[in-house]
């Protein structure tokens, strides 16, 4: 028989909080449309949302999109494009399984490179997911060099 402090235990969802950072050799008017749903698809190899509005797909704010998760299909928002500022935020809804957040901020570093600060929040909707959102969690940390890469090599051969 589990006692109530296990039971207690055992109902805490997890919620994390991490990211990573790289830089970009271009400056940030040319980088900021690179994370767009749509426009990462250029980048991302298996990128592959599937727009709801609007339709035909655009780069804005309260952009709806579709993307699959494994076995999952997630439901994303855009929830902040401005150019501008240079920030960009998705929230998405994996059913019964976590809600993600990420945060992305863009800052010019002199005249041709920009940096990305890349903050993801995870939290789990059912005690059964919480080994998920840790091992996404885990994985959020490491992806900074694989962006950096990814995106570097388009930028180096798509110059304008």
């Amino acid at each position: 028989m589990k006692t109530r402090e296990m039971q207690v235990k055992e109902a805490t969802l997890k919620h994390l909080h991490n990211g990573f950072e790289f830089i970009m050799d271009a400056p940030r008017e040319r980088t900021f449309p690179l994370f767009g749903a749509n426009r990462e698809r250029m980048w991302a190899p298996g990128w592959k949302p599937k727009f709801l509005y609007p339709f035909p797909a655009e780069d804005v704010a309260g952009a709806v999109f579709r993307v699959r998760h494994g076995h999952e299909e997630a439901v994303w928002v855009n929830t902040v494009f401005d150019e501008r500022n240079g920030h960009i935020q998705y929230a998405y809804f994996l059913p019964d399984v976590m809600v993600t957040v990420i945060d992305i901020q863009l800052t010019q570093l002199g005249a041709e490179r920009t940096q990305a600060t890349v903050i993801y929040e995870r939290t789990a909707l059912s005690a059964k997911a919480n080994a998920m959102v840790v091992q996404r969690g885990e994985g959020d940390r490491r992806m900074g060099p694989e962006w950096e890469m990814q995106i570097n090599r388009y930028l180096q051969r798509n110059k304008p």
